[in-house]
């Protein structure tokens, strides 16, 4: 399993055993808007969660009861309840929404739940748990916005701010908590101590529509006399941001807004705020800039800046800036942190004489290192994905990006540097002005919190390392957006390689709340029109409107559902929804197609290409695409309308996705079943999306089937190639799937494994076979194409959702042995539990084991197997009627783990 709470874990393992003796079931993992006790939260009606706990097998919850108090004490006291649920006779436990009293701002609410099972035997209380709101009007914010005063202004990077102010608090605190955000990224101290552990808060929104501020407990942290104190670093607000050489796109002022409220033994609250009584001044952050790196003078860091009794008579007084408060909102989504950290494994010494070191892995994040010299030396660190093939480092790919850390020493002993306000993309270090030994040279490791929620393994290695480098490449790129490069001037929002990666995303990490977030943003930048822009936040000036880009307002919503069963973001996103469906609509006009030659597309971004002259075999018409995806985000619109019962809204759409797929069929088919643009991704977009005239499946089909034979490669590009291997299976040809899987020659998943990637390429020859690089737009570290982990997860060891039953309520165990594996193994905590789905083949028998969370079902399907050959532990005889269908044997399961055993036919 991936739960990496080991005291969670031990909690699991305890509660099955007493569960086992005594019959009783229990509850754990209780979890508010997808958070473990959350403080400062702005959600009115938070929804709750928790795991059954049940070693029997089927067990089931047949009935809850939640209640909610003020403390710990009053859950036990009924009439000092806030709110209780009494006896619900349910069986649903997640996002059950709380329907008490509302809460005020900063007010903390309690919780515990008990469950029934299906012998109607009550658990014991869970554990309390809890959550906090925010701040939840704009006048609740005293504090006024602060900035530096008579800052000049500069068309290049300006030294980070500093901020300090000293108060005392004289009465015995209860309790107290810091409300933090920021024009640029912040850090803020507490008498020298940094407050939270979350870094380049308050992360990246569209600023003036929706700004971020971080709640944090500073209890303990406060004394009677206290300094507060904080930095603040351009960060996306104010540095560089794209590939224009643009800086400030948001402005050009940074600013700081936070305050304390101060909650005494004796009821009196008092709230230490941002205002004109603080100093501010500049210190050791020279420069600090996401794409460019972070100067630090050392000689300039104001010695105890942060401390009680510090001198700041050379500091200024702060301007006080009038920016609204309108626009805040509490962080809801992950916090990013520092999740790892990597010694290097080797130092090297290039042609060019340069020494660099190897941390084995490409990583998003920055370096560490523990120097010692003269007061004024200097130490550069340089960032690169990939040496050349001549072994030097190699930096082109970064473009405009100079990725170049600096710190001057004060001098007087060993000193330890590591940014606070940049990151890169990177997996050589190039040192120079000092000679580190590997022990004192880290790379840290930072991106979102995202919880591991799933894992998949096969028997061939070159396979795990593609899963690992899967699984890095969403690290590496989900620092707070869903970034599609993380080292070169861009690292933005792009939607197209979000949308297509999404599935794939939330079977590896829990990533519902990362997409909560994001998918704001994604609704307040869409345009009045409809129209999505081509990266969330808009950074680029309302460019958008692309087809598979902009689709990330309908496939995302969708994907948080189908994993998580969460209805309320289907609610929350209608309107983004619908819009973008609308403004396609617009486009398409009374004829259903999408084919205005006036509109941008990006098409199958980076298929394949030939430098041979006469090929042909990659390039699919723009047009086909749009109005392909016309079709499938109409789909899921009359979908969500469906489910969230606006009847007549999906009969609309319902109509017109007729209209759209008569149109589709009647330009783009030819009566043979050929596609006017013959390509993978074409067929894959036709098949999958349900485009396909019914009568024409199998002729189409095999034009598929022999396109992928001729070239014997994939040509897809960003489009297609995440749809290419599930679509192959869908008309039955898993041979083909296969073939494209183990391919190890360039084009393929598995060359750049074969090269030593360790993440997901832009490019399918990022670096080509002869060694050479493509300077410019080229990266290592992608994810668009690590799409295929969905089929992997979802085939090939068989673990898929149920769309009639989200959220894993009810889902399908169905692997599919082939391409020469002889074990695949997929396990993943779902909301409701961990499930696996591990099968093995020895000597002509399949062993297969599978394990049902309690509260949950699945379908079972044994591939090969005849009902009366299969050996099932535990014994199933009496309980289960398993029925032969054309793939195997299938049956329906409720929780618990179970082990088949059968031959397979001789063709197998």
């Amino acid at each position: 399993m991936q739960i990496r709470h080991a005291a969670l874990f031990s909690f699991l393992l305890f509660s099955l055993f007493t569960t086992a003796l005594f019959a009783q079931p229990s509850v754990a993992n209780l979890r508010c808007e997808y958070h473990t006790d959350p403080v400062g939260i702005d959600v009115d009606a938070p929804r709750l969660s928790w795991w059954m706990v049940d070693a029997a097998t089927d067990a089931h919850q047949t009935a809850y009861e939640i209640r909610v108090a003020k403390s710990t004490p009053n859950l036990s006291k009924t009439k000092k309840n806030t709110w209780s649920t009494g006896k619900v006779t349910s069986d649903k436990s997640t996002n059950v929404a709380y329907a008490g009293p509302a809460l005020a701002s900063g007010e903390r609410a309690y919780w515990q739940v008990r469950i029934w099972n299906q012998d109607d035997t009550p658990s014991e209380w869970s554990a309390p748990a809890f959550w906090e709101m925010g701040l939840t009007e704009t006048s609740d914010w005293p504090a006024a916005w602060i900035t530096l005063a008579n800052e000049p202004t500069s068309p290049t990077s300006l030294p980070s701010h500093y901020y300090r102010k000293e108060f005392s608090a004289k009465k015995k605190i209860r309790s107290a908590r810091l409300y933090a955000t920021s024009h640029g990224i912040y850090e803020c101290y507490l008498n020298g101590k940094k407050v939270g552990d979350q870094l380049f808060t308050p992360g990246f929104t569209s600023y003036h529509k929706r700004l971020q501020y971080q709640t944090y407990d500073v209890t303990a942290m406060l004394g009677t006399q206290n300094t507060i104190a904080a930095n603040v670093a351009d960060g996306w607000y104010r540095g560089y941001l794209g590939w224009d050489g643009k800086r400030g796109y948001y402005g050009d002022k940074l600013a700081l807004l936070a305050q304390i409220v101060i909650e005494y033994e004796n009821g009196d609250t008092e709230v230490i705020g941002t205002d004109a009584s603080w100093r501010a001044g500049t210190g050791a952050f020279r420069l600090s800039d996401i794409y460019n790196g972070e100067r630090y003078d050392a000689r300039k860091e104001p010695t105890g800046w942060k401390m009680n009794g510090f001198d700041d008579a050379a500091w200024s007084k702060v301007a006080v800036a009038d920016i609204p408060k309108d626009q805040l909102v509490a962080s809801n989504g992950l916090p990013v942190r520092a999740i790892e950290e990597i010694t290097p494994i080797e130092i090297i010494v290039t042609p060019k004489g340069e020494q660099v070191y190897d941390l084995g892995q490409n990583i998003v994040g920055r370096a560490r290192i523990v120097v010692n010299g003269n007061a004024g030396d200097s130490v550069t660190l340089k960032f690169a994905e990939v040496l050349d093939k001549e072994g030097n480092f190699f930096t082109e790919n970064l473009r405009a990006a100079e990725a170049t850390d600096v710190y001057v020493l004060k001098g007087g002993g060993e000193e330890v540097f590591e940014p606070r306000f940049t990151f890169h993309g990177f997996r050589f270090i190039k040192v120079m002005g000092f000679k580190p030994t590997v022990d004192q040279l880290t790379g840290i490791v930072i991106h979102s919190d995202m919880e591991p929620t799933g894992d998949f393994s096969c028997s061939d290695e070159l396979i795990n390392q593609l899963q690992s480098n899967i699984q890095w490449g969403q690290k590496d790129n989900f620092l707070d957006i869903p970034t599609d490069c993380p080292q070169r001037d861009e690292r933005v929002g792009w939607t197209g390689d979000a949308q297509v990666f999404s599935m794939t995303a939330a079977y590896n990490y829990d990533v519902a709340s990362f997409y909560t977030k994001w998918l704001k943003d994604l609704a307040v930048d869409q345009l009045e029109n409809g129209m999505v822009t081509h990266v969330v936040p808009d950074m680029w000036d309302e460019k958008g409107g692309a087809t598979a880009w902009g689709d990330a307002a309908t496939v995302i919503p969708w994907s948080v559902y189908q994993s998580y069963g969460d209805e309320r973001i289907l609610a929350e996103q209608y309107a983004s929804m619908k819009g973008w469906v609308e403004f396609m609509r617009m486009k398409a006009g009374e004829d259903f197609l999408w084919n205005n030659n006036k509109d941008w597309h990006w098409g199958d971004w980076l298929a394949f290409h030939s430098e041979k002259p006469d090929y042909a075999g990659s390039v699919t018409e723009k047009d086909l695409i749009a109005t392909a995806y016309y079709y499938y985000s109409t789909s899921l619109v009359r979908q969500s309308a469906a489910i969230l019962g606006k009847t007549a809204e999906a009969e609309e759409y319902a109509e017109l996705m007729e209209h759209i797929k008569a149109a589709f069929q009647r330009e783009y088919f030819t009566r043979s079943g050929r596609l006017v643009s013959h390509t993978q991704t074409a067929y894959a977009l036709a098949i999958t999306f349900d485009l396909v005239p019914e009568e024409l499946l199998d002729e189409v089909g095999e034009y598929f089937a022999e396109d992928v034979k001729k070239f014997g490669h994939l040509t897809t590009g960003f489009v297609g190639t995440p749809l290419l291997c599930s679509s192959l299976s869908k008309i039955g040809r898993d041979d083909l799937a296969f073939m494209l899987l183990n391919r190890k020659e360039y084009p393929s998943w598995l060359y750049p494994v074969t090269q030593g990637a360790t993440t997901i390429w832009e490019r399918w020859d990022t670096q080509k076979p002869d060694g050479s690089i493509i300077a410019g737009m080229n990266s290592f570290n992608h994810y668009a194409y690590g799409a295929i982990g969905e089929w992997l997860y979802t085939h090939v060891a068989g673990l898929r959702t149920d769309p009639e039953h989200p959220g894993y309520k009810h889902f399908f165990l169905d692997p599919h042995p082939g391409g020469g594996l002889t074990n695949a193994n997929a396990e993943f905590d779902s909301v409701y539990g961990p499930i696996k789905s591990a099968w093995t083949i020895a000597d002509g028998e399949m062993t297969y084991e599978v394990s049902i969370p309690p509260n949950t079902t699945a379908t079972v399907v044994l591939p090969g197997a005849s009902p009366e050959g299969v050996t099932a532990t535990p014994n199933l005889a009496n309980t289960v009627n398993p029925a032969a269908t054309a793939d195997g044997t299938e049956m329906t399961l409720g929780a618990g783990t179970y082990t088949f055993t059968y031959a397979l036919p001789a063709s197998r």
